[in-house]
């Protein structure tokens, strides 16, 4: 089957009204709204690295665009539309259906628009999508501006994925397979966070690039961790593992001033949030457990290691 012929059938689809051009030319155009910013992110799935080989096509589809929105949550973004491409090792016409209608079904959720790409021949799947989204100029929650006494916060749960990962099977897979990026919360946190990321290499190693980038340090209250019951079944050391070094949650992880914590708590929002810590002036990262310092050694993912 040829490119043009997988594009015509699984990928194409009508261009939303803000879409001046969307598949079928060499580039799609966009027009920008007004006083914004446009926020890009890319990210690649490959296949047996990020996913396991047997992930259903639809999970895989569903999942590519996910973690991209999660991206643009993280800045504060609201997303509009995605770019794919896709490598294929031959062409398997039901995992195409099932791959592009776990695809849509992400984008259709967010509000999101395919509006181009590529598809090549290659020995590995490998999915790459490219995220846009718009921001009000100036309004963009960065990893920089975390202060000395800003609440850490984080949404939903961690660790269920990573523990899922080892668990092949359990109910918790559901969330490995099917992150939800926090799009709305993201939108909600902008002029009140002050620093921001999503949580899809480990708790303690995102929370670390926050800490680098704003030159400040955090303790860490290892008892307000929000995780599933799974996890608390588990022994303390375990619990911990999966929940400050295990990646793919794509919750989000951010600084707030305790000021404008009680604006948010005023909010309807879409996720639960947890304190689990505070920035502090050293710079470096504690772990406290009901009142003594418990010295961890936490590694998150690491794509070369």
């Amino acid at each position: 089957m040829a490119e043009f012929s997988i594009i015509d059938q699984y990928f194409k689809r009508a261009s939303a009204s803000d879409v001046s051009l969307g598949i079928g030319d060499d580039s799609a155009i966009i027009t920008p709204p007004s006083s914004q910013q446009l926020v890009i992110c890319t990210d690649t799935l490959v296949a047996g690295r990020h996913f396991p080989l047997n992930t259903y096509a639809h999970a895989i589809g569903w999942k590519s665009v996910a973690v991209n929105l999660s991206d643009l949550a993280a800045m504060g973004a609201r997303p509009h539309s995605i770019l794919l491409a896709l490598s294929l090792p031959n062409v398997d016409h039901q995992w195409l259906a099932e791959f592009s209608r776990g695809l849509f079904e992400c984008c259709d959720q967010f509000g999101v628009a395919l509006i181009g790409g590529d598809t090549t021949q290659s020995s590995q799947l490998t999915i790459s999508v490219t995220a846009l989204g718009w921001i009000e100029h100036g309004q963009a929650i960065t990893r920089s501006g975390a202060q000395v006494g800003d609440y850490i916060c984080v949404s939903g749960q961690i660790g269920d994925a990573a523990y899922a990962l080892k668990h092949l099977g359990h109910p918790l897979q559901q969330r490995l397979n099917y992150p939800t990026p926090r799009c709305h919360l993201g939108q909600k946190l902008k002029g009140l966070a002050s620093s921001m990321i999503d949580i899809s290499d480990g708790l303690a190693q995102d929370l670390g690039h926050i800490l680098k980038a704003s030159q400040v340090g955090a303790k860490l209250l290892l008892e307000l961790l929000p995780i599933d019951d799974t996890l608390r079944e588990l022994s303390l050391q375990q619990a911990w593992h999966y929940a400050l070094s295990g990646g793919d949650d794509y919750e989000l992880c951010f600084t707030i001033s305790p000021q404008n914590y009680e604006k948010l708590s005023g909010q309807q929002l879409d996720v639960p949030l947890t304190i689990i810590g505070e920035i502090t002036q050293q710079t470096d990262l504690l772990f406290e457990y009901e009142g003594e310092i418990h010295p961890l050694l936490v590694h998150g993912y690491q794509h070369f290691a």
